[in-house]
């Protein structure tokens, strides 16, 4: 009962505000990474984040004014990931928080001793469990880059969905808990050495800091660049076809 509510609730979304071709177009059109899906995959894309845009506030802070393309430049590449999945993925939390560039986080620590220290820094994307996503817009808008922070940040928000982000979100069934854990763990150890004796993979070396951030940066790669994941690390390239249920690879041209 409670499923078919929700269709209904969906289908009357669509047909009041589906976003318009006009604003659409453009956005997909400055997406590389979405050149290989099929006309049925971009017309889901298309009713995700129109659902994603309804469920969600989208605010610019420090004078920045969200317009209607800009926000639909960050639903398409946050519903990219929830392709083949589905928009209750990024339930139970409802702001995405747009800074004009990039801002300042303070971390706070405990080190081995126990002891509490904040830390600043620099940050262009933030995932907050239960709370908002905080983008810089400099970087959501250059999207040709090497990175993709929308992509980045939504990553964390499906790891968190299993409580705080740790790189092992809930993985569907059929899939062996056991496999990712060891295919994983195994890429991160080996990625890390990598980092530090560097060798270059074209993999951004952020990826080191955590399991949480490996996952991440892997799921950026595999949708921008999924050869390179494919090539460096062919069975994480399996494990995040199985969860995304998608196969970027299969839809991009690989690089000369």
């Amino acid at each position: 009962m409670i499923w078919l509510l929700e269709k209904w609730r969906r289908r009357r979304i669509l047909k009041r505000k589906l976003i318009p071709e006009s604003i659409w177009q453009p956005v997909v059109d400055q997406l590389p990474f979405l050149y290989g899906l099929t006309r049925n995959e971009l017309h889901r894309l298309r009713e995700w984040s129109t659902i994603f845009l309804h469920d969600k506030k989208i605010n610019g802070v420090q004078g920045l004014i969200m317009t209607e393309a800009m926000c639909v430049m960050i639903a398409a590449q946050a519903c990219l990931l929830i392709l083949k999945l589905d928009p209750e993925y990024y339930d139970d939390w409802v702001e995405v928080i747009v800074y004009p560039g990039k801002f300042i986080l303070n971390r706070v620590y405990r080190d081995e001793i126990g002891i509490v220290h904040t830390r600043r820094m620099v940050a262009s994307g933030e995932s907050w469990l239960t709370g908002p996503v905080i983008l810089s817009w400099e970087d959501v808008a250059h999207v040709h880059h090497e990175h993709n922070v929308v992509i980045h940040e939504f990553a964390h928000k499906l790891d968190m969905l299993n409580g705080s982000a740790n790189g092992y979100p809930p993985l569907h069934n059929g899939m062996d808990p056991r496999s990712w854990a060891e295919v994983f763990s195994q890429a991160y150890e080996i990625f890390c050495r990598q980092v530090e004796q560097g060798e270059g993979t074209g993999i951004n070396p952020y990826a080191a800091t955590d399991p949480a951030e490996f996952f991440a940066v892997l799921s950026e790669v595999f949708f921008i660049r999924p050869h390179q994941v494919k090539h460096h690390f062919p069975a994480v390239y399996q494990q995040l076809a199985q969860f995304y249920r998608q196969d970027p690879a299969a839809r991009q041209t690989e690089p000369a």
